[in-house]
């Protein structure tokens, strides 16, 4: 060297957090030799790739890298001097100054990186004195724990013994034992989650310790691989994880199942986290691989972060006793063939009231395109408990990936039980089929929100033969939402007493009203023939009509476009009736299929009066008073009304309503349908002759329904100065109609069209 080192105060030590273009660092403190110079990389000694400039410079020099580290690597340069002596001095020889300088830089240099060193150790503070820091002997301190008596001596103790306490005012001492056990990891039991090592053993025992202990688990951060089914007991408190299960057992079963089933009741419990993937992708034909299974919880949380590759993602089953009363935050159901399932297993479970927050429900693309697939289902065992109630949904999103492959459904709720009150709010439909859901049983009074649809317009609720009730709604936000809130009434008669026409002394008929009979006479098959203006038996009370047994009311509706109505009734205990007819209105029987089905009740087809009967009255102690009706494609008219068998009762007012995205006719008062009108009109063709003065003459006009004692009246179509047109009833059906002649001279009129009115009362 030149000259010797100058030896300033600088760290030996310099770091940097590399930008991924950086290729030279600087070091600011010198060195003897490129080789006193180390380099580690996160940690890492590097030991090549790179050159050191400016050794033997007191200034410092650089690293150049040959290719720069990668973006956030940190980088550590430090000097580390081998320590040995490169020198010796000779007696009563030359002591040259730069030698001696040289030999006391090194000296210095190996300090500064000794106290370096210091500076992260563990060290007495320098105000203290005295004091015995040295660690006991390895037998001494084996399988104890390290730590300082009441001098601050170091001692070791037993982890029973050892207590600590909170630094908090009323915080009470306790063993590391105890401190130590408060919640179990399961890296406590050797799970490692490098997604390699089998942790299913050690999974298992985690569990077991939990349940055992009544310990809440966590399971930390890494993909813990299990070829073993993993049970965490109802006793445990509950489950965190960070991490995931990676499940790569046999087929058929179910990765994780939280709490007991049973009779047991799985309450307050928390399971938070969860993420459950399955190493290779079910089949989905065996509803034996399931995610994750939930039993009997009460008055409990789950979270669920992800659940990929089951023929069932996660199923909530009441085993024996309720599943219930408890919040679901749904994450992300990927390529799961049934997304969630919320099921019963036997008579005796039930699984009702249990909110659910959130839900992505998606499946690639290319995943089975020739197998169905859903989104939630609603299920049960065979034999167990069907009515599943009050479960409400907040913002699922289904990405079903079954829209344009007319093989397969992609349908996002699939309701095969007797659930009653299920509300779906916000629901996104991406890939899906145009129906929101699939009814296949008893399920009523289901209201599915649609917020969006890639499928557009005409997002329905698909019923399948097996349905046996309807009446379920769907809102679709993006499609006229407040035109479609409100209801349309299609017609109503508020007052059946006010709405009666006295067809003649002895029948009766009701304004919008068919009269129905349960014994229409010789062997009727069109609409004309069953739908009667009026009927004898009907009895007239203050408020309403009482029908006979054998008699009843009903409003014909053209049905060709518009299935679904909602018929409501005030009356004494009514039985909803429903009769078809196709096209040509010819009558429709059960020959023809199942061709109607209400919300609140089953329908049986009853072959005397040909038409489809409630097996229920229609009032409110059964819920029952409102039904919707739901008819078949076939139906291209139909009566709705009510009728009664076995006994009299009093109806005293019917509404009819639909959708309002139509606005289907209520067929009365024509020339096929002549019932439901108090009012007859007809019109005929007449040149009268020459009438002398104060004569007459008399024409006879058919009026279908007419009959002595109804208000008749009659006009000429052309001026009739000094004539006056009079009317009567001449003869059941007929009005003559008599102009007169009051003038004094002969009048002869020309040629027009006489019409009659006749009111009945």
């Amino acid at each position: 060297m030149a000259e010797h080192i100058r030896i300033g105060d600088v760290a030996p030590r310099v770091h940097y957090v590399a930008d991924g273009v950086q290729t030279a660092f600087t070091y600011p403190f010198p060195v003897f030799e490129p080789e006193d110079l180390e380099l580690r990389i996160d940690g890492l000694l590097t030991p090549a790739g790179y050159a050191v400039l400016g050794a033997g410079s007191s200034e410092g020099g650089l690293v150049v890298m040959a290719a720069p580290p990668a973006a956030g690597a940190r980088l550590v340069i430090r000097r580390r001097l081998r320590m040995e002596r490169v020198s010796d001095f000779q007696p009563n020889g030359v002591l040259r100054a730069n030698t001696l300088n040289d030999e006391l830089d090194r000296q210095m240099a190996a300090l500064q990186e000794l106290r370096e060193d210091l500076t992260a150790t563990l060290r007495q503070d320098a105000g203290e004195v005295g004091g015995n820091l040295t660690l006991p002997l390895r037998p001494a301190r084996a399988n104890r724990l390290l730590g300082f008596d009441s001098n601050g001596n170091v001692a070791t103790f037993s982890r029973g013994e050892a207590t600590l306490s909170a630094a908090f005012p009323g915080a009470v001492p306790r063993t590391v034992e105890d401190k130590l056990s408060e919640r179990l990891s399961a890296r406590d039991f050797g799970a490692l989650g490098d997604g390699v090592t089998d942790d299913g053993p050690a999974l298992q025992a985690a569990m077991n310790a939990a349940a055992a202990a009544g310990k809440h688990l966590e399971i930390g951060e890494g993909a813990h691989r299990s070829t073993l089914p993993l049970t965490l007991p109802g006793a445990a408190a509950g489950l965190t994880m960070r991490g995931s299960i990676l499940y790569a057992g046999p087929a058929g079963h179910t990765a994780l199942t939280l709490g007991d089933g049973g009779a047991v009741r799985n309450a307050a419990k928390i399971y938070e986290g969860l993420r459950v993937l399955r190493a290779t992708t079910a089949t989905w034909l065996d509803e034996g691989d399931i995610g994750v299974v939930a039993r009997n919880l009460d008055a409990s949380v789950i979270e669920v972060r992800q659940i990929e590759g089951f023929t069932i993602g996660l199923r909530t089953l009441g085993v024996e006793r309720g599943f219930e009363d408890s919040t679901i935050y749904l994450g992300r159901f990927v390529n799961n063939r049934i997304g969630l399932d919320i099921r019963t297993a036997t008579a005796a479970a039930w699984n009702t009231s249990v909110r659910y927050y959130g839900g992505h429900f998606a499946i690639a693309s290319a995943l089975y395109p020739d197998q169905d697939r859903w989104g939630i289902r609603l299920s049960a065992e065979p034999g167990a408990y069907v009515a599943h109630n009050r479960h409400v949904f907040d913002g699922p999103t289904f990405e079903l990936q079954a829209r344009d492959r007319p093989a397969i459904l992609g349908i996002p709720f699939l309701c095969t039980v007797n659930s009653r009150s299920v509300i779906a709010r916000n629901i996104r439909m991406e890939g899906c089929d145009p129906y929101v859901a699939h009814h296949n049983a008893g399920a009523q009074d289901h209201v599915y929100e649609v917020a969006w649809a890639s499928q557009g317009y005409g997002i329905g609720i698909d019923y399948a033969p097996s349905a046996t009730r309807v009446g379920s709604v769907v809102r679709c936000l993006h499609q006229a939402a407040a035109h479609r809130e409100a209801t349309r009434s299609l017609a109503e008669v508020p007052n059946l007493r006010a709405a009666a026409i006295r067809w003649n002394a002895t029948e009766t008929g009701f304004e919008k009203l068919a009269c129905l009979s349960t014994n229409v006479s010789g062997t009727p098959t069109t609409l004309p023939q069953f739908a009667l203006p009026a009927l004898d038996s009907y009895v007239l009370t203050d408020r309403g009509v009482t029908l006979p047994g054998g008699r009843g009311l009903g409003f014909v509706v053209d049905t060709r476009t518009c299935k679904e109505f909602a018929l409501a009734v005030d009356a004494d205990s009514p039985r909803l009736i429903v009769q078809c007819f196709g096209a040509g209105n010819a009558l429709l029987t059960s020959a023809d299929g199942e061709l109607v089905r209400a919300s609140g009740m089953s329908l049986t087809y009853v072959a005397g009066p040909r038409w489809w009967q409630g097996n229920a009255d229609s009032n409110d102690d059964g819920l029952t008073r409102l039904q919707v009706i739901r008819l078949s494609p076939l139906v291209q008219t139909a009566i709705i009304g009510v009728a009664r068998v076995d006994h009299d009762y009093e109806v005293r007012s019917l509404r009819l309503s639909c959708d309002p995205a139509y606005s289907p006719a209520v067929l009365y008062g024509t020339p096929e349908l002549p019932h439901g009108v108090r009012e007859l009109k007809a019109e005929a063709a007449w040149d009268p002759p020459s009438i002398a003065a104060g004569g007459s003459a008399q024409l006879n006009v058919p009026l279908a329904g007419v009959r002595a004692g109804d208000f008749v009246q009659a006009a000429f179509s052309l001026s009739t100065s000094g004539a006056v047109f009079l009317a009567q009833v001449g003869a059941q059906d007929v009005v003559s109609v008599t102009a007169w002649n009051r003038s004094a001279a002969a009048l002869d009129l020309n040629a027009g069209t006489v019409r009659v009115r006749a009111v009945k009362s």
